[in-house]
């Protein structure tokens, strides 16, 4: 690999780092935010609903900004707007404004949305370049993020740290990281378009025939699982435990760290995996451990058991995100297109699922709420051979020219 290449890599490592440190700081955080906000879980599911919209409105203008800009400056203005958001929804705890902090949180959704597509391009073009599998060991430091993340959360809260103060200096740290970060990732990567103008044969049948491709359709219901499993546990475990299985705040972040410590273990040794077994093996294998796991902390009334199940459910969830990226880069040409497609569907189910469980849990709770989600996984069981038996090194993953 060329220092080029890998710092390239390594500033992609840090892209991915930052939402999960993002993320987890404010997810562990939530029942301290509720009690500022003072709102019941339902009117805690309206201000996550900003979470929502700005996801949404990210994710349906990723691929075109892509096609136009490349991934640079998407992945750019993206990740600047996630640093920015920590700082809003501390400013909102801090004025006990539910409005401040949906803002902020449509700022999280818009930056996530906007920005994961465009960095999951990128490092599936490092990917081909370098012949490695890369996807699933850059996911894990999403993962990684989540759980340094979630343990200063814990901390924070044990000691009762205001939460505006800890939002605020994770804004710090990370803008550090992305400083440092930016300068090594390439222009062009994904550029398809020089304005805005273009409408050739090319760029207006290839989103027509990609949406016309029944394997990756089922492809994008395999992750539209998975990205629910992970997604529902990122915004709502540590509530879970705490009104579902009458935990204690400080311990219902610790049953949320050890999920994100089990998608961290399960991404980084997911190359080694599927590199032997191939993707549809592992991915079956992974949908049956998250429904294991979510099926004992729905049915279970031990808190203990459930919170070793809830290892269970982050090791069933933690490749489901990357492999189906993977195997929805080379299921067909358009690679790109495909990756972009099949990632957008896994970031409505990330961002937009877990607001509507909200809703769910406030009239009949949070644990029967995640039966929903347990549907889904098993569903995922039955759709596993539609991301095929190849290895994510034995084919490229995407064309950098390609386009959605």
């Amino acid at each position: 690999m060329d220092p080029a290449t890998r710092r390239r890599r390594a500033a992609l490592f840090l892209f991915f780092l930052i939402p999960g440190l993002s993320i987890s700081s404010w997810v562990t955080r939530t029942p301290d935010i509720r009690d500022r906000l003072d709102v019941s879980t339902a009117q805690m599911g309206i201000v996550l609903f900003g979470l929502s919209v700005g996801s949404m409105i990210g994710i349906l203008s990723s691929g075109t900004l892509v096609a136009r800009f490349g991934t640079r400056p998407v992945m750019g203005a993206a990740t600047m707007l996630i640093i920015l958001s920590m700082a809003v929804i501390g400013l909102g705890t801090m004025l006990s404004s539910a409005q401040v902090t949906t803002a902020g949180l449509f700022l999280f959704g818009a930056g996530m949305g906007g920005g994961e597509v465009a960095i999951n391009i990128d490092g599936a073009d490092v990917e081909q370049i370098t012949g490695r599998t890369v996807l699933p060991t850059l996911h894990g430091f999403f993962s990684l993020g989540t759980v340094v993340g979630a343990a200063l959360g814990i901390l924070c809260t044990a000691v009762s740290f205001p939460v505006q103060w800890h939002l605020t200096a994770m804004a710090a740290v990370t803008a550090a990281m992305f400083v440092y970060a930016f300068r090594s990732i390439p222009h062009g990567v994904g550029k398809t378009r020089d304005d805005g103008s273009q409408s050739d044969a090319s760029t207006t049948q290839a989103p027509v025939r990609v949406w016309k491709d029944p394997r990756l359709l089922l492809i994008g219901g395999v992750i539209l699982a998975m990205a629910l499993a992970e997604g529902s546990a990122n915004d709502w475990l540590p509530l879970l435990m705490v009104d579902g299985h009458g935990v204690d705040p400080a311990l219902g972040s610790a049953v949320y760290t050890g999920f994100a410590a089990a998608m961290t273990i399960g991404r980084f040794a997911g190359g080694f995996l599927i590199d032997r077994l191939g993707r549809a093996p592992v991915v079956r294998a992974s949908a049956i451990c998250a429904t294991f796991g979510i099926a004992v902390v729905v049915f279970a009334d031990s808190a203990a058991l459930a919170g070793a199940a809830v290892l269970l459910w982050g090791l069933g969830a933690s490749l489901g995100f990357p492999v189906t990226l993977s195997a929805a880069g080379d299921s067909g040409p358009n690679s790109a297109a495909r990756v972009s497609l099949v990632a957008m569907i896994g970031y409505v189910a990330f961002l937009v699922g877990p607001p509507c469980l909200g809703f769910l849990g406030d009239h009949y709770g949070l644990r029967v709420a995640m039966i929903v989600v347990l549907a889904f996984t098993a569903v995922a069981i039955i759709l596993a051979p539609a991301v095929g038996t190849r290895s994510v090194a034995s084919a490229p993953a995407t064309e950098p020219t390609a386009q959605l």
